[in-house]
């Protein structure tokens, strides 16, 4: 998300909840006068990083560079908590704060890089960019610091200096601790850090096993390691994470990553970025069922390949007539850029994409019994697994199937493709909300200059999308497009 989207980012709530759905299904329109409360923070310390929303009071919690912000659902500052800056340089590995770093000390901000509401613990996960990416565990009513591990290496969980580089996603029990998914970039240290791990959550913040590995012996562990071989054939390869989210037995990330293709026609390689779904089961402790598949859309001859933003809602009473499935499936929205070739330059032309996500997961079934079967080969060019043949099994792999220390980790080599539901061609997309209300599924979508544009997706074959917004105004896409004022500027 751009700098100037996130002047207004803390308006996104209160736009969720000014414009209603009349019986009839028109928008209502909101009053042209009507004021938005708005927060930009110490304008000295640069953006805000990250946004959460408690589910059960409506308090958020913004990190910033150097801080972490405690807001009422109307936006004032109930607490701050500062998180930087300190003397630190990236090059100091373990961290200076463990042992004496030979490399020279300057001030550095502490740019938040994860964000997460342990409910369970009543506690705030805030990570920084400090120290190779220690944690805070911070009470959530008073931002009271409950404790800061950082003496083990498994403390240390990204050494990326960039806030969109760490993605988080929390699996609950009842009667256990909880686990933590990490997935993160590793710029170019493989060595240091799994690019993808889970990791215990003691009750205890203080606890020494807390950011442990959830299982760790000689042989296997609860992560996955970028081997070093693979940045020989790639050597800015990299795995950039770009949305987590947990469902039914799974735990998925989306994702961006460099691969080599030969083009049609010719006998050389060039570089290109792939979006893939990652998906692990919870209950996994070797990672044996890692599975990603790629993930993409396509309209009118022109495809969309690299990731901006993704979000998981359901379908709702009324786009699940649509897609053929029930209104409590779950429905992926996804904003995709034109094009596979660039990524910190993302090409202006954009698409909003569905994905129904039990047919992603019906994809992947299929290429699980095809490789039980014998046929194929794993097809992970950046694990070293690509030419490795399947091995044959007799096995009954059902929608659960959660893998063996064989045939894995699982490439899928033909793409899922989404269904692309609007496009812009000229203020590129970056993000995307999306949630049903009285059983329309609406979506709320960022755009790289700032401007908030609202798409309700309800009849995909009958949709009349015109949403080109002006600095004030935003188009409704549905059957009878209405124009809505909003109250904000990029």
């Amino acid at each position: 998300m751009s700098p100037a989207m996130w002047k207004w980012t803390c308006l996104v709530s209160h736009l969720l909840l000014s414009t209603t759905v009349s019986p009839l299904g028109r928008q209502q329109p909101l009053h042209s006068k009507r004021p938005f409360i708005t927060f930009t923070g110490d304008q000295a310390e640069g953006n805000f990083n990250h946004l959460v929303v408690d589910e059960r009071t409506g308090h958020i919690y913004l990190g910033a560079v150097n801080r972490i912000y405690k807001l009422s659902s109307d936006l004032k500052v109930l607490v701050t908590h500062q998180t930087g800056p300190d003397e630190d340089n990236p090059k100091c590995y373990p961290p200076r704060i463990v042992q004496t770093c030979n490399e020279p000390l300057t001030p550095t901000n502490n740019i938040n890089k994860m964000l997460l509401i342990d409910y369970k613990e009543n506690r705030l996960i805030a990570c920084g960019s400090l120290y190779q990416g220690i944690c805070k565990l911070l009470r959530l009513d008073d931002l009271f610091k409950l404790g800061e591990p950082f003496h083990k290496k498994e403390h240390y969980l990204s050494g990326v200096n960039e806030s969109g580089s760490v993605f988080g996603v929390i699996v609950s029990y009842s009667n256990m601790d909880d686990k933590l998914f990490i997935a993160t970039a590793v710029d170019g240290k493989p060595e240091y850090f799994p690019t993808i791990s889970s990791r215990k959550l003691t009750k205890n913040s203080e606890a020494d096993g807390m950011f442990a590995y959830v299982f760790h012996d000689e042989f296997v562990a609860s992560m996955i390691k970028i081997p070093s071989d693979t940045f020989t054939i790639i050597p800015d390869f990299d795995i950039y994470y770009i949305y987590g989210f947990s469902s039914g037995n799974f735990v998925y990330f989306l994702t961006l990553q460099p691969e080599m293709i030969s083009p049609p026609g010719s006998t050389t390689k060039e570089q290109v970025y792939t979006s893939k779904l990652v998906r692990l089961c919870k209950e996994d402790t070797a990672f044996n069922s890692y599975v990603e598949v790629p993930i993409g859309c396509e309209k009118n001859g022109v495809e969309y390949r690299l990731l901006q933003a993704a979000y998981l809602s359901k379908a709702g009473a009324i786009l699940a007539r649509s897609l053929d499935v029930g209104p409590e499936d779950d429905i992926l929205f996804t904003v995709f850029s034109k094009g596979q070739k660039r990524k910190m330059k993302s090409l202006d032309e954009s698409a909003l994409c569905i994905f129904v996500l039990k047919k992603i997961n019906d994809r992947i079934k299929d290429r699980l019994q095809s490789c039980y079967r014998g046929e194929g080969t794993l097809d992970l060019a950046w694990l070293k697994v690509k030419d490795i043949p399947c091995s044959s099994a007799l096995l009954t792999i059902d929608d659960n199937f959660c893998g063996l220390d064989m045939n894995a980790p699982l490439g899928v080599s033909s793409m899922v493709r989404g269904l692309p539901i609007f496009t812009e061609d000229g203020d590129r997309m970056t993000s995307v909300i999306a949630y049903v209300y009285k059983n329309h599924s609406l979506a709320f979508v960022g755009t790289k200059s700032g401007k908030l544009k609202k798409v309700r997706c309800n009849v995909v074959l009958q949709f009349r999308f015109s949403c080109s917004c002006g600095d004030l105004e935003c188009c409704i896409g549905c059957e009878h497009s209405l124009m809505v004022r909003y109250l904000f500027r990029g």
